[in-house]
């Protein structure tokens, strides 16, 4: 029998495809939520509560359902993609929808699988977000053409689903940090949902996919993005400190996002919501900030 040989340049395009389908900044993102959450849970004395198993599960878990979803907008959207993303890899021919498919599939039964193992506060919040996920991007109910339920879509799971399923799992209980963190989550996804389509008007308006970039123009959703960013700022910065007196440390909580807040400024000051390269470079920004966020909070509590 002949084996065909091992050819490294394949493996390497194999996973730079998996990587871009991925979308990288969401994935760091749900990494860096899980391991915000566990170290949160250590600082309220709930992490001896989780070995190193259901850690690694849940990291896991969270990363496989958060490919299966981008993964599903992918497959539904490659003629938009080809306009707004055409780097993306089926929109660019890197990969096959059927291909696509069956790493979705797998990005699915997988986490559903690993959550069955971990108790029912994983396995609800691991079926409720590939349902919303689901909902989002799939016929009939093909959320994302409705902007207010787009991101009502986005803003639930990263602020309710992933703070409180993933620390229900750890801790068994809901601490006033979690609490925390949901309510500043909630109005950064919103505008996280609402920013990522002011580069994407020329496809959406295209194939009649009305979000608030095509309805309200590009320069007030950046703005409505910005007040939100700022509301969850505020919030931190006056609410924070006396509200999680003894399960954070205060100086961590005003002076990590008064910093936060002053990068969020020179980014914005520097973004064009005409310029489609210049305001993805500004979303993807709006990101670095979403990661640090969860190093200032599990910072903030590991302190008090």
């Amino acid at each position: 029998m002949v084996v065909a040989p091992f050819e490294p340049r394949g493996a390497v395009r194999a996973a730079n495809v998996l990587w871009r389908f991925s979308r990288p900044h969401t994935v760091v993102g749900s990494a860096l939520s899980v391991a915000g959450l566990y170290a949160i849970a250590v600082a309220e004395d709930q992490g001896p509560n989780v070995t190193a198993f259901d850690l690694l599960a849940t990291l896991v878990v969270a990363l496989g359902v958060n490919v299966a979803i981008v993964g599903v907008n992918q497959i539904t959207d490659v003629d938009i993609d080809r306009i707004n993303k055409p780097y993306l890899p089926i929109a660019a021919g890197d990969l096959s929808p059927a291909g696509a498919k069956a790493i979705v599939a797998a990005c699915t039964v997988i986490p559903l699988t690993l959550a069955l193992t971990q108790g029912t506060a994983e396995t609800v919040a691991v079926a409720a977000g590939l349902a919303v996920g689901a909902l989002y991007s799939l016929p009939p109910t093909r959320l994302k053409r409705f902007p207010l339920a787009a991101s009502l879509c986005i803003s639930g799971v990263r602020s309710v689903v992933v703070n409180l399923g993933v620390y229900w799992h750890f801790a068994h209980a809901i601490d006033p940090p979690v609490y925390a963190l949901c309510l500043f989550v909630l109005p950064f996804s919103f505008a996280i949902a609402v920013l990522k389509d002011v580069p994407d008007i020329e496809g959406d308006r295209r194939f009649r996919i009305r979000t608030f970039t095509v309805r309200l123009g590009p320069e007030r959703v950046f703005h409505i993005g910005l007040a939100a960013l700022g509301l969850a700022y505020a919030g931190m910065i006056l609410l924070g400190p006396p509200l999680l007196s003894g399960h954070a440390q205060p100086a961590v909580l005003i002076g990590g996002h008064l910093a936060a807040a002053a990068l969020l400024w020179r980014y914005a000051a520097a973004a064009d919501p005409r310029d489609r390269e210049m305001f993805t470079r500004f979303y993807m920004r709006v990101w670095s900030l979403f990661f640090l966020e969860y190093a200032l909070m599990a910072t903030a509590a590991l302190l008090s």
